[in-house]
Formats: C-alpha cells, structure tokens, sequence
C-alpha cells in the first residue's frame, strides 16, 4: 500500500485557501467569478506542473489529464468542486480535488504508470449558491441537465452561466458525456457521525432520496386587534402547526428519516394584521426510495388534514425529487479493500448531502470516500477538517484508484 505526501496535500490545501479568503478563515469563490477562475488557475497550473494536460467542456467543467499505458483505455477519474458558498469554508469540495491532484504527484513521486488514464475533474457551480440548480456542470455533463436549460440559468443578477463562463474563460469546446472507466470522489463528510463514533474514514454505500415540497397556505388577511380568535383563518397559526406535525413526522420514520422547513415566507406581513399567506418549503430525506414515498405521502396527508381543520386553502407541489442513488459494490470495493489493507478504522456511510457523485454513478461505476469534519460543521468559514483524516482519506483514495487503473511500475 502506498501513502500520498500528507504534508503536500496539506500546504496544496491551505495554499487554495489564500484564494478568496473570508474575514473568519473561509472562502468566497462564487462558481465562474474571478476568484472562482483565480481557484482554478492555481489548480490547472499544479497540474500542469505535474505532466498533466488541461482541457475544458462546455459548461465550463475542466479536466487535468494523465495519459495511460493503454490509449483505448476509458479513464479513472477523481474529482469534485473548487466553488465556494459566499462564506464557505476551506475543505468543502476542495479537498476531493485536491486529494486528486496528490494521487497524481505520489505516482509521479515513483514513476508508477497506470494502465488506464488518470483524470481529476473540477465540477462547474456544485454548490448552487450563485446559479441554480446546484450540481449544474455534473448535471449537464451527464444529461440529466439540458445544455441549454444549464447555459440559460442566472444569478441574482441577471448574469447567465453563458455569459459567466465568456468572462471567466471557462467557454470550453470539449464534448459532454465523455464515457469514464469509474468516478471516485473524496469529500468531508459535512455531518458528525463519522467524527462522533471516532472512525476517520467512511466507506460510502450511496446517497440518499431526497424530495423538495413547495407549501403555500392561504387563510384571510384580518385587523388583529378587532377580529376575535375563534373566528380568525391566520395561515402562519396553521403553519406553525403543520410545522410542529412534520417534526413529528421525522420520529415517525427515525432514524433515517430527515425532515427541514428550510425557508418560510409571510405575504405581506405587518404587525398588526393576521397573516393571510404563508409559503415555506419542506425537504424530505430518507436512505430508501419506499420510505422517501411513504414520507412524502404522509406529510401531504398531514398537511391537509391541518388546513381542513383550520378552514385554511392549501397548495402542495413538488418542486424536485432525487431517488436513492447506490453506488457501484466494485467501486465500494476497491475502497474497502484499500482502507483495510492501510489499516484505517472505517464504517460504511450513506451520503446526506447532494454531490456531483450522484449524477456520475447514472453515468458510469462510482463512489465516494468521506472524512470526518470536527464538528459536522460545513458549508460555514469555520469548517474543519485533521491533517491526520485528511491524509487517511487520500491514502484510500490513492489505492482504491491505483488498483483500478491497474498499476504498472514504471
């Protein structure tokens, strides 16, 4: 088994983090700002550094080449995202690119040849924080996203991803849904349980079903000091009861199941008057797609059932639904097999979060391996992540892709 520089990978780390650094440690770099193309210009550059060729498609998603032994070979690919929430922090996709990079330059280090390429990907607008929907350039590459509805979509001001990837440079020619031999990509866990049961690595089996509902309650807008209780229809009130039953509908479907009222929006509010129109939103997650159903079902039938009771008129629309995505055993296989053979203390993982590895594993044979964040904290400046885990998460990564790419020393 082989280890990758653990120091190299750390300072690659905190050298990207110099880039768009935020005044409490994090990083902005909005996907296709200048900081994003300065992040992806130090990036390109190290990989070129290391004999690596750059190319980019068109929706501005770039790759770094590592030729292999065998030219018909379809390439391993590792990667993730270097786009940053505005106040984002210094681990959240990055290290997966990163990690990438540091396999290249530990083959280097020992003149290992692979009979397969070598590519790490660095995704357009993961996050979704300046263009929507978030997964956009892995979306678009894979076909789950038409290239014209990805190059359509625009940022709070009116700037397109066309016009964003003009001014970055990033206006790539390269084909979309080029085929890959396998898609492995390193990331933080973004939650606690890997850290709170002590295991530095996790060994992730897939990504859960996620489903986004759209509420808007309309009840009538009244004077809330001449209108007498039991005659009101104050649509926040039922609201604030629907909320309270959709909490308890997470107990319901426990452990797995996840329930978030994320956003929550009063029309026209004024202290004085009784809310007449309430929208909010509900994500709905769970590791099975028969209990993602189940959940949805219910909370619709809860939902009702409140608006009924309190004469309020009540719309539910799905806004967007992601089934359980399971990743591919040999690629899950190839990590366990490389975090046992280091020794690494390990525990299978479904991914809560969204990643661009869901959209890859419709595309071809794919995982992903986690590492601890101290406190399950991300998508925050204060997010964190040990050099140790850090290391440990790479030193899996490196084997698992080696013995895929079917290593040949050089």
């Amino acid at each position: 088994m082989l280890k990758i520089n653990a120091h190299r990978l750390w300072d690659s780390l905190m050298e990207m983090a110099k880039v768009a650094p935020t005044e409490k440690g994090g990083n902005c770099r909005l996907a296709l700002s200048m900081e994003d193309r300065a992040g992806r210009e130090l990036f390109a550059g190290w990989c070129r550094e290391a004999g690596m060729s750059v190319k980019v498609d068109r929706i501005g998603n770039l790759f770094a080449c590592r030729p292999g032994l065998d030219p018909e070979a379809l390439p391993v690919v590792m990667g993730s995202h270097l786009d940053t929430q505005p106040k984002g922090g210094r681990f959240d996709g990055i290290y997966g690119v990163l990690a990438g990079l540091e396999v290249v330059r530990r083959l280097n280090d020992d003149d290992i040849q692979t009979q397969k390429p070598l590519e790490i990907a660095v995704w357009t607008n993961e996050e979704g924080a300046r263009f929507t929907p978030a997964m956009l350039g892995s979306a678009v590459f894979t076909g789950n996203l038409e290239l014209a509805a990805g190059l359509a979509c625009s940022d709070a001001s009116g700037v397109s991803v066309a016009q964003a990837l003009e001014r970055s440079g990033y206006a790539g020619s390269e084909p979309l849904g080029r085929p890959f031999d396998a898609y492995f990509e390193a990331h933080i866990e973004q939650g606690p349980i890997l850290e709170d049961n002590g295991v530095p690595v996790g060994v992730v089996t897939g990504g859960q079903a996620i489903c986004w509902l759209d509420v808007q309650v309309d009840g009538i807008p009244a004077h809330a000091g001449t209108t007498p209780m039991p005659l009101r229809k104050d649509a926040l009130f039922g609201v604030a009861q629907m909320i309270a039953a959709l909490e308890q509908l997470a107990d319901d479907f426990a452990p797995k199941g996840l329930v978030t009222v994320g956003q929550l929006d009063i029309a026209r509010s004024s202290r004085n008057t009784i809310p007449g129109k309430v929208n909010f939103t509900v994500d709905l997650r769970h590791h099975l797609d028969t209990q993602i159903d189940a959940m949805e079902r219910t909370a619709r039938e809860v939902l009702v059932s409140i608006a009924e009771q309190r004469g309020l008129n009540l719309t539910v629309s799905r806004h967007w639904f992601s089934p359980a995505t399971p990743f591919d055993p040999a690629c899950i296989q190839a990590v366990r097999t490389a975090v046992e053979g280091l020794g690494y203390d390990h525990q299978d993982i479904v991914s809560g979060a969204g990643h661009d590895a869901i959209h890859l594993a419709r595309h071809c044979p794919t995982t992903m391996v986690f590492i601890p964040c101290v406190g399950g904290l991300s998508h925050n400046e204060a997010e964190m992540a040990l050099p140790d885990d850090v290391a440990k998460g790479a030193d899996v990564l490196l084997n698992a892709v080696w013995a895929r790419a079917e290593h040949i020393a050089g």
